[in-house]
This record gives C-alpha cells, structure tokens and sequence, in this order.
C-alpha cells in the first residue's frame, strides 16, 4: 500500500489542480475528452508521488559499485585467467576447481580432459578423486558430441560409492578451436533440478575455460615461431655435437692432416651458415646445402657405420621451406636410430611434389621406437639432448600451415623409422610476404 506523507501529497494536490486548470481549458465544450483527461491526470499524479518520495528517500545517498555484487563469472574469469593461461593440465584443473567452488554456490566441481580427470574438490572428495579415468557415461558423451548434459538423479552419477550424497550435476564441454578439450561437472547434493542459474554459470565457465585455452595455445604457437630460429640455433651450437666433432678432426690431423683440414672449414661453414640465417624460411637449397654440411661432418665421425642416401627431385629446390625443418630429423635419425644399433645403419633423405605439396622423407634402418613410447616423442621436453628435437619441428609445421601439417611419424623396433613432412608449396616470393606481416 502507497502511504503519502504530507509534503508528497502537498505537491501533488497542488500539481494536479495546476493541470486541472490547464487541460479544462484545453477541452472546454468537448465533453468526451473528459474522461481521458481525469485518467491521464491520476495516472501522472502517482508518477509525481513515486518520483517525490524516491527523491526524499535517497537524498543524499551515493549509490556505489561496491554495494552490488560483482557477477560470479566476471570473479571467476579475473581469477582463473592467469592459471588457464597456461594450458590444461592437472595444476591449472585443480586452482581453477577451487576458485569455482569458492565463487559459487554449488556442492563439488570436476575439471576433466578428454580421458581423465583432472581436479576434483568439495563434497564426496574421499572418494571422487582427481588421476582417474572417466567413468560417467554422460561425461563421455559430453566429450564425444559437445553438448550440455544435466544428471537429474543420482542414477546418472554412476558412481559405486553407496554412500555418496551427490544427487544431481551438469556437465559443460570445454571447446577449444572447436574441439572438445575437457569438461566442467558442477554438483550439487540436493535432490532435483539443478537451478538455472547454476547449468548457465558450468555453460559460461566451460566457454571462459575455453577461450582462455585458445588464448593460451595463441600465445605457445606464436612464441615458437618467434624463438624457432634461436632454439635452433642454441641446438646446433650444441656442446656435444661441438666437442665430437672436434674430436673426429684431432683424430684425423694425426693420420690425415688434409682431411682434417678440409673438416675444419666445414665445421666453420656450419656454424656460419646457422649464424646467418635471417627470417622463418629458407629455399629448400639452402636446407639441403645445410644438411649436407651437417653430414660431412657426422660422416667424419662415424665413417663406415653411417651411409646417407638422397633422392630428391631438384625441381623443388626453389620453394621455401622452414628454417631447419630436415636437419633436426636427420640428426635424431642417427642420434636416435643410427648410433644405438649394432653394424652399419642407413639414412635416406627423399622429397617429392605430391598433389601440389612438398613430402620430405626422413627414414633410417636403425633400432626404431616402441609402441609405449611412440606417442611421446613429438610431446614438448621429451627426450634427451639439447637439440630442436621432433616435437619443435611438429610444432612449428602446426602454426604455420595448421592442424595437418604436424610430422606423421611410422616405426617398427629393430626395423627402423620414417618422418613424414607436407609443405605446402610456396616460392621465394613468399618469404618476403611472411616477413611483412
């Protein structure tokens, strides 16, 4: 009920007698706009009341942003930003679980990528736990077709523990570059719907996580390319290959002072040839011309037990290819394939023009990769050595040509191992191109 005080109803009585007035001699001898006038003073009169009283009421009051709260999803984004930063793994799952259990109002909160899961924090946590595989049917379908599934019943939970107090979840896909990466899972232990501010929030969050993600694998893509050539660099100014090579010189100045000579400038040659290399691309001359240094070299050094075959077609040796994309597959054909096996080991270097494309084709004869051991070798940091490695190389191909463009890699132990490279083709032109963007 409208309570008028006295200095509201004041204003109003006198407002409304001022209009009464004015609009009387606005209407005079029109009788059927009586009606509409009377309604339409009431109707401005309780208008000037409630604009009268809210102007008392809140005299002198400074409204301020701190007086409301801040959306759970702007404190989540602000919060979780510097960790997702840095990719999804299981350190950045479990601080982000926790934030999002700390801002929200729900029971428990999963993080997962496509297989396990990540982070797992709140209610049920003795026996919910992060490292696992995932067991939910609807958390696989979520991965599977990127859709929102909501769990109404504790049923869908599937979980064995009979104990367990959680009732209901949903579960938001975390897109990244329109895949899948992972899923969010809110809970809560209360039977029923889950409310609808809580599915919108695992909606806004799992897309926050998402973007974040790109922005992450963004910002990974952009400083390989950058820091490519230097990497490489550091790489073939490498200790070891460096003290070896020496080595192979002193050995040959005592028998063959000529030889050792002769290596010498092409130790110098190397160096000078990494050291001026300028921009992302180089012609596949230059590479090859680049390689071959490289193999005189290890020649000298393994004699007998390393044979290099070459079939490549010269009509390429115009199109550009980038900055040591062959020489750190070669040299992890012998360091890797070559050298560990017993007797001579052959390494073969093709490259083709196929459907518009370049292929280039490392393979070696030598001891070859285990199966458990297959899908690390182009993981970033894996391995020994301080050269580019596989996983620079399938890293640089990826951002610059995309997804496809990633080494595809066959071998079978005690058989040997082929690297397979696409590049799309592009002629010298195009260095230039790359280098003003």
């Amino acid at each position: 009920m409208i309570r008028l005080n006295s200095i509201s109803f004041g204003i109003i009585v006198r407002w409304g007698f001022v209009q009464l007035v004015v609009v009387s001699l606005v209407v005079f001898g029109k009788p059927e706009l009586w009606k509409a006038m009377f309604i339409a003073i009431a109707l401005n009169a309780l208008g000037t009341y409630l604009i009268v009283d809210f102007i008392q009421k809140y005299k002198g009051v400074k409204i301020k942003l701190d007086d409301h709260p801040i959306d759970p999803t702007l404190q989540i984004a602000n919060e979780t930003l510097p960790f997702m930063r840095r990719g999804l793994n299981e350190e950045t799952a479990q601080k982000t679980a926790e934030i999002i259990l700390k801002i929200s109002d729900v029971s428990a909160v999963a993080i997962t990528d496509r297989e396990k899961v990540l982070a797992y924090i709140g209610e049920c946590s003795d026996h919910h736990k992060a490292g696992g595989p995932i067991i939910t049917y609807s958390t696989m379908q979520a991965v599977a077709t990127g859709e929102l599934m909501i769990i109404k019943d504790k049923k869908g939970l599937n979980c064995p523990e009979k104990k367990c107090t959680l009732q209901a979840a949903v579960i938001a896909p975390m897109k990244c570059k329109g895949e899948v990466a992972g899923t969010v899972k809110l809970y809560q232990t209360s039977q029923g719907n889950l409310q609808p501010s809580v599915v919108k929030l695992a909606v806004a969050v799992a897309q926050l996580l998402g973007l974040q993600m790109e922005l992450a694998e963004l910002d990974r893509q952009t400083q390989l390319v950058t820091i490519a050539e230097l990497d490489a660099l550091h790489a073939q100014i490498n200790p070891h290959f460096l003290f070896n090579t020496l080595n192979a010189i002193i050995t040959y100045s005592r028998t063959h002072p000529e030889t050792a000579r002769r290596l010498l400038i092409r130790l110098a040659s190397f160096f000078r040839q990494a050291l001026k290399r300028h921009g992302h691309f180089n012609s596949v001359k230059e590479e090859i011309e680049y390689v071959n240094t490289y193999l005189i070299l290890e020649k000298a050094r393994f004699r007998e037990k390393l044979r290099i075959k070459r079939d490549l077609d010269p009509s390429l040796f115009e199109y550009q290819v980038p900055v040591l994309t062959l020489q750190p597959l070669i040299e992890n054909a012998i360091k890797h394939g070559v050298q560990p096996k017993v007797g001579t080991g052959t390494v073969e270097i093709k490259a083709r023009l196929i459907n518009g494309e370049m292929l280039f084709i490392i393979s070696d004869d030598g001891v070859g990769i285990s199966s458990d051991r297959m899908p690390k070798v182009i993981l970033p940091g894996f391995g020994s050595g301080n050269g580019v490695g596989l996983s620079n190389v399938h890293e640089r191909l990826k951002s610059l040509f995309g997804e496809d463009y990633g080494l595809r890699i066959m071998s079978e132990v005690n058989k040997g191992t082929s690297v397979y490279v696409r590049i799309p083709i592009k002629k010298a032109s195009w260095q230039k191109e790359v280098a003003a963007q």
